[in-house]
């Protein structure tokens, strides 16, 4: 898939990560966007779908682990919203950036709504990759030693404020708008959960759309994209 790019591809995670790829094919599928790659449902090229599924998995599950040992004395909702920071969709958009994964990731155009999340999704992926190829202790260990450990600043995650709503509530109270959440429809992940799709108007003025499990969730995703077109 990589052609030329094939081992200055593999260079650059041994650079980051520390180690050399049993099977490298596992992290080029593990950058695949589905727009390059069609509808695996009908045998066309795999893309990093299921890799992303079982990425998050392992990732959640070293997170949850590494934050229970450093706050011993953390309660159950202090860790889970913690955790719920590093593992969101912005957090590991914006790491993927810092990392430069997003350099090797091959799609097609696709709209602003789904770009927004393929960096963060083809990090999960890539973890799933590393997974398959490595293992879960091997995995533990480089996320917790090369990702955690150097990419990722836990306390001033602690502190960051994640209330998207509020946030631009705040902003749209102060500059006189009116911000409205419209549910618009629901639709089917590849794994076959319901995820509801609401859109964000600002002065009836389309600005943002997000999706999630609960309409809770997309309305927060949809402000969180909000927050990010406006600098907020």
């Amino acid at each position: 898939m990589f052609g030329r790019k094939k081992d200055p591809f593999r260079q650059y995670i041994k650079n980051l990560l520390g180690f050399v790829p049993n099977d490298l094919s596992l992290y080029e599928q593990a950058l695949a966007h589905r727009s390059i790659t069609g509808n695996t449902t009908n045998n066309i090229k795999p893309n990093n779908e299921r890799l992303e599924y079982l990425g998050d998995a392992v990732l959640s599950a070293v997170v949850a682990d590494f934050l229970y040992r450093k706050y011993p004395y953390g309660d159950e909702g202090f860790l889970t919203n913690l955790r719920s920071k590093l593992v969101s969709r912005e957090h590991l958009n914006k790491l993927s950036r810092k990392i430069g994964l997003d350099v090797y990731i091959k799609k097609n155009n696709i709209n602003l709504n789904l770009s927004r999340s393929v960096n963060g999704d083809a990090f999960e992926a890539f973890i799933g990759a590393m997974y398959l190829d490595k293992g879960y202790n091997f995995s533990r260990k480089i996320i917790i030693r090369r990702i955690l450990g150097i990419y990722i600043d836990i306390d001033a995650l602690e502190k960051m404020d994640t209330n998207y709503k509020g946030r631009l509530l705040i902003w749209a109270q102060k500059h006189k708008k009116t911000v409205e959440y419209k549910v618009q429809q629901k639709q089917t992940t590849p794994h076959r959960q319901k995820q509801y799709v609401v859109q964000l108007f600002i002065d009836n003025q389309f600005i943002s759309e997000g999706c999630d499990f609960t309409i809770k969730g997309a309305e927060q995703h949809a402000a969180m994209y909000a927050c990010e077109d406006l600098e907020l």
